[in-house]
This record gives C-alpha cells, sequence and structure tokens, in this order.
C-alpha cells in the first residue's frame, strides 16, 4: 500500500502563533489537565513530526475533519498537539473521536490510560453544522461518562456510566427524568432533548476544563504545538 508521509505533507506556513478557536465543522478532541506534552504523547502513542503553530493547525484541523489531506483521507494518521493551554494539553484530530464506534472502544482506553497518569481525561466530538456531539469523561483509569447523540441508531450502543451535572440540569429543565426513560421516546420533551444534545460537547468541555473552541489569544500559553503521528499511521506506512 502506498502512503504518503505525512511529515513530508506540506501546511500552510505562517508565523502566527496565538491561540484561536479551532473551527471546523467536524472537530475532535481529547483534554488532559496538564502541561506534560511528551507524556501524553508517549501515552497515547504518538510520534512528534514537526513543531506547529496554532494557525498551521487551524488549516490541519480543517483538512483532516474534511478528508481532503494528501495521505490522509480519513484524517486518522496524523493529529495536533498542543502547548499547555490554560493547564491542559489538547490533541486535536478525528483519531480522537469517542463517538465513532470503530475508534470508541480505543479512545476509551486511551483516556482511561491518561486518566490513570493526570487524574482526568476527556474527548469530544462536535459537528458544528447541526451534526451532533459526543463526550467521554474519565477519571483516575475509569470512564464516567460516554455518550453520543448524532441522529444515529447506533448512538445508544455508545452510552455508559450516569449522565453529568450539566446533562441532569438540562433534561430537568424540560421535565425529564435524570436518565433516558424510552417510554418517552417520540414525545415532545425528548425531542427537544436531543436537539439540544447535538450542541452540548463545547458547552461541557468549556464547564469541566477548556474546549478547543473557547481558546482566545489572551489564552495562557506554555510551550510549543507539536504536529505528530498516530500509530495509524506508522502502521500504514509500514503496509
Amino acid at each position: 500500500m502506498q502512503f504518503v508521509a505525512l511529515h513530508d505533507v506540506a501546511v500552510n506556513p505562517s508565523t502566527d502563533n496565538q491561540p484561536r478557536p479551532l473551527v471546523t465543522c467536524w472537530l475532535y478532541w481529547i483534554a488532559v489537565p496538564t502541561g506534560d506534552q511528551a507524556g501524553v504523547m508517549r501515552i497515547l502513542g504518538l510520534t512528534p513530526s514537526s513543531p506547529m503553530t496554532f494557525a498551521e493547525a487551524e488549516v490541519l484541523v480543517d483538512q483532516d475533519g474534511h478528508g481532503e489531506a494528501e495521505g490522509n483521507p480519513d484524517g486518522l494518521a496524523r493529529v495536533y498537539v498542543s502547548p499547555e493551554v490554560d493547564g491542559w494539553t489538547l490533541v486535536i484530530g478525528p483519531w480522537c473521536d469517542p463517538g465513532d464506534l470503530e475508534r470508541g472502544s480505543e479512545v476509551l482506553r486511551l483516556c482511561g490510560d491518561l486518566s490513570s497518569r493526570y487524574g482526568q481525561a476527556q474527548a469530544y466530538y462536535f459537528g458544528a453544522q447541526d451534526d451532533g456531539s459526543a463526550w467521554l469523561i474519565a477519571e483516575h483509569g475509569s470512564v464516567v461518562r460516554r455518550y453520543c447523540e448524532t441522529g444515529e441508531a447506533e448512538d445508544s450502543l455508545l452510552t455508559l456510566g450516569q449522565p453529568l451535572a450539566l446533562e441532569r440540569d438540562r433534561r430537568a429543565r424540560l421535565g425529564l427524568p435524570q436518565t433516558w426513560d424510552e417510554n418517552a421516546r417520540g414525545s415532545e420533551p425528548e425531542d427537544e432533548w436531543k436537539s439540544g444534545a447535538f450542541d452540548m460537547a463545547p458547552e461541557i468541555a468549556a464547564a469541566l476544563g477548556t474546549s478547543s473552541l473557547a481558546l482566545t489569544a489572551h489564552t495562557p500559553v506554555h510551550g510549543t504545538g507539536m504536529l505528530a503521528l498516530t500509530p495509524y499511521a506508522l502502521a500504514q506506512e509500514g503496509a
């Protein structure tokens, strides 16, 4: 199988390294409350490739979300690993998707490993064009919550743990029980819940730590961002 090495794929050059919201139609990220970038990459099995600015990362995240990068049509071969931003390290790219049935088990395991080392790890998906949300919260090696709402029938297969406080509060305001009630499926309040849950990932991420979408020029930063290759990329190169 011929595969273009990701470290040979050019991204748009830029000297702009101010933090910025990393916005794309489909955004996937893992958030870890630490500035130990090298340790996070080691646990995830990532291979550092080259330094990367926030502006370059924005281009990369958009390319990979749309499957437009040469040699990386499914977006799984590389990720952007942020410097420490407000006390957190973010790993961004489709490889981090907690709401994909094929990737879900590995992302869950990796977040468990990260949370064993750093106390907590989170993974998110957000579709900015009303394509849904997913969130995964792990603490001290155990999964606290995983939930996905994208309108697909398989979403319920990913549900783990008890609803988060933000979920419970939202459902209480709608007059709904704290957890999903199959008898209420198709009711107006449940439909309103599903509609609102489509957009909840950024809200949950910001409430529990930080969000890729919440970065600004004033976000405290320490270190340098990094383009990194995933184990998937290395396996493809060796094929």
